[in-house]
């Protein structure tokens, strides 16, 4: 498993290695919350917490290992790199018309890179058969896939319910009591290694229809608005989550996910595309931000998202004045949720959020913790729950000609790229045309070596891209390029086959979605 990588590299993790495996077993599995990097290529430390009871291990990834002075010698070829990166690439091209409506999504490419063993992300794509427009969705799990895994598969039928006219379902409720077929409420487009709770399916039907058999009472004949309907469902879907850790489910199997799903968590990111109307919901890090061409033919990105955790002031400040003043130091410590959970919102999660006698009453109830990953702890300063929130903040855009494309991303894209780099790299491979910054030498004096170096990284930015997806030409160059913003086969090759256990050390895993859009329709809209 470690002939992938060369002695020296090795040694210079042999000691992390060691102390997380004598500390807890396997740190990537026992992790109680998400590490999270502010700034790349630097090392991680890691911290304990503990409190009287007991005591948690946490991975601070404050900073990334750095490979830039690092020598590899890595035995993948580019076809095996290659096999690995475009693994769980999707793409899809939508027709302009679909029979009801024109439609302002061109085309969408996918691509997902694991760096934990199951990978902890995941994604949804779907079209609204029963209303107009598209969802598009990303999903970043912690302490393990499970919340992840059933956001991804239940959100977006929340969402689309709650934007269904009362007649809609009203028939779908008719249908359902009279067994007879009930009309296509999603149309999804899933890669062919998207998994699929089936186990859970039908306790996720009941609770679903018990959610618009409530909208049916609510008396909204036209349904609730685009902004409403996404907040509505957030957290519907969230206290849904909570209530089954509760009830008691005969199906062990459906209880033991039951559980598994709330006291994991998952931040979520869902854009919602109807014409020129772009409503994105999100919850926790994960990013959209907007690809807009200029009159000039430059570029610019425009982010439709904010990042809920520490480095967010208001966001901070939201946090703060929920709680007590005696609690000002010790709600965020470190800039992490009561010392351990980094973004501030997020489905699940209910550790941040339950009481700790419904927490001790739910645990004690004959599970076998371990076997389900599961910590029997209370976080320390745990005095006025809820800390944790699921509420989105919703933002609305009205998409223009020049607005080209949407990057949906998990934040293990944005570790490694900005949001400008990020744009720069789908604009470049969109047109095949590099931009580069001229050179003045009436400013600075250039010396011969900078000279050199500039026009290497100028060369290497005319190299025509490695991939058709756009997705994955984004992941290859957020976890394979040099100073110089060069693709360097012998690092790439060794971040995409670093063993599970080292692989968190270096990178997240990494969702992509980028969704092109039809300038031709927006200007007649």
């Amino acid at each position: 498993m470690f002939s992938t990588v060369s002695c020296f590299f090795l040694h210079s993790v042999k000691k992390k290695t060691n102390y997380f495996q004598k500390q807890c077993r396997q740190y990537s599995r026992k992790l109680i919350c998400k590490w999270r990097q502010v700034k790349p290529q630097h090392t991680v430390t890691a911290r304990i917490f503990r409190d009287p009871e007991n005591v948690v291990f946490q991975l601070r990834k404050d900073q990334r290992c750095s490979f830039t002075q690092e020598v590899f010698q890595c035995q993948l070829s580019p076809v095996q790199i290659n096999t690995i990166l475009r693994a769980n690439e999707l793409s899809v091209r939508i027709p302009e018309f679909d029979g009801r409506s024109l439609s302002s999504v061109l085309r969408f490419e996918s691509n997902q890179l694991p760096a934990n063993s199951p990978t902890e992300d995941r994604r949804s794509v779907a079209t609204c058969m029963q209303t107009k427009g598209m969802m598009f969705g990303v999903f970043d799990g912690h302490a393990g896939f499970a919340c992840a895994q059933a956001v991804s598969e239940r959100l977006l039928y929340y969402i689309a319910m709650a934007l269904m006219p009362q007649k809609n379902l009203v028939d779908i409720e008719f249908a359902v009591e009279h067994m007879k077929p009930v009309l296509p409420i999603l149309q999804w487009y899933k890669h062919s290694n998207d998994y699929i709770y089936r186990e859970s399916a039908s306790l996720y039907i009941d609770q679903l229809r018990v959610f618009w058999q409530e909208l049916i009472d609510s008396d909204n004949a036209e349904g609730l608005s685009k902004k409403d309907a996404l907040s509505h469902a957030f957290k519907r879907l969230d206290s849904d989550i909570s209530l089954e850790a509760q009830i008691p489910l005969n199906n062990d199997l459906m209880k033991n996910t039951a559980i598994q799903v709330a006291f994991a968590g998952s931040t979520a990111c869902v854009a919602h595309v109807e014409n020129a109307n772009l409503h994105i919901a999100n919850t926790g890090d994960c990013r959209a931000v907007l690809g807009v061409q200029n009159e000039d033919g430059s570029w610019s990105s425009l982010p439709l998202t904010n990042d809920h955790n520490a480095l967010n002031e208001a966001e901070v400040l939201r946090v703060l004045s929920e709680h007590p003043m005696e609690e000002k130091d010790t709600v965020i410590v470190e800039n992490r949720l009561l010392g351990l959970l980094m973004p501030f919102r997020a489905f699940g999660d209910v550790r941040f959020k339950w009481s700790k006698d419904l927490q001790k009453s739910i645990l004690e109830n004959g599970f076998d913790l371990e076997s389900l990953n599961i910590q029997q702890y209370s976080p320390p300063n745990y005095h006025t729950p809820p800390y944790l929130k699921v509420e989105p903040e919703v933002t609305y855009h009205r998409l223009r000609p020049q607005d080209k494309f949407l990057i949906l991303a998990s934040d293990g894209l944005w570790d490694m790229l900005s949001n400008e780099e990020a744009v720069m790299l789908v604009a470049e491979h969109l047109t095949g045309i590099h931009a580069n910054e001229p050179v003045s030498t009436s400013e600075k004096q250039v010396s011969l070596g900078e000279m050199h170096s500039l026009l290497i990284k100028r060369r290497t930015r005319t190299v025509p891209p490695y991939d058709t997806n756009v997705a994955t030409h984004l992941i290859r160059h957020a976890i394979g390029t040099n100073e110089y913003k060069e693709i360097e086969q012998e690092r790439l090759a060794a971040m995409v086959s670093l063993p599970d256990d080292l692989a968190r050390m270096y990178r997240d895993d990494i969702t992509v979605t980028v969704v092109y859009f039809s300038s031709e329709l927006l200007r007649t809209l």
